[in-house]
């Protein structure tokens, strides 16, 4: 690709969790501000995730992130929700890019050449980014909800279906911000 072109990388985090927001991020790197470490998010630790975000923010040329509510994941479903917010992700970046690449095999519409790239998480630096981006502030709005509901542990999984947030669930039914289309919530109701 030539090195001239903007590139926005645009990753998620939140898909499969039963509760809480999808959340997207888009970043363009700066290419004169290389950021050491970006790597797939799931292959780092909380640790260093949240000290290569504050890298990232203050690094690109551009980055932006977009959450998509657990009410509205019900009402049109978690894929159209998560291309939602990547859609929403990609808009609301202050540097227009040239060109959009999505981790995954789907693209969200949007008005720039886009392309899927399965892995892309490990492939491109700018998804990598992106994969941190969100990660982090999803993570960061699990424990925010920890701090109301604090009987689920959403600040140890993450709103992910464990086997101590399904006992929670049984034990204290769904808090508002669960996920009322997802199976595991759905058999408490």
């Amino acid at each position: 690709m030539n090195s001239d072109l903007l590139l926005a990388g645009v990753d998620e985090a939140g898909r499969g969790p039963l509760v809480g927001s999808v959340v997207a991020a888009a970043v363009i790197l700066n290419p004169d501000k290389p950021i050491v470490g970006l790597a797939d998010s799931k292959k780092l630790t909380e640790k260093k995730r949240e000290a290569l975000a504050i890298e990232i923010k203050d690094s690109v040329l551009a980055w932006s992130i977009a959450s998509v509510s657990s009410e509205e994941i019900d009402q049109i479903n978690i894929l159209q929700a998560t291309m939602k917010a990547m859609k929403l992700a990609v808009e609301g970046l202050s540097v227009r890019p040239d060109k959009v690449e999505v981790d995954g095999n789907r693209c969200p519409d949007i008005d720039y050449p886009v392309e899927a790239i399965v892995k892309g998480d490990d492939k491109v630096q700018a998804i990598s980014a992106a994969s941190i981006l969100a990660k982090v502030e999803r993570d960061q709005q699990m424990i925010e909800l920890h701090q109301s509901y604090p009987e689920y542990g959403f600040d140890r999984h993450k709103g992910y279906g464990t086997k101590a947030h399904v006992a929670a669930l049984q034990a204290h039914g769904a808090c508002p911000q669960h996920r009322r289309s997802f199976s595991p919530v759905k058999k408490v109701l």
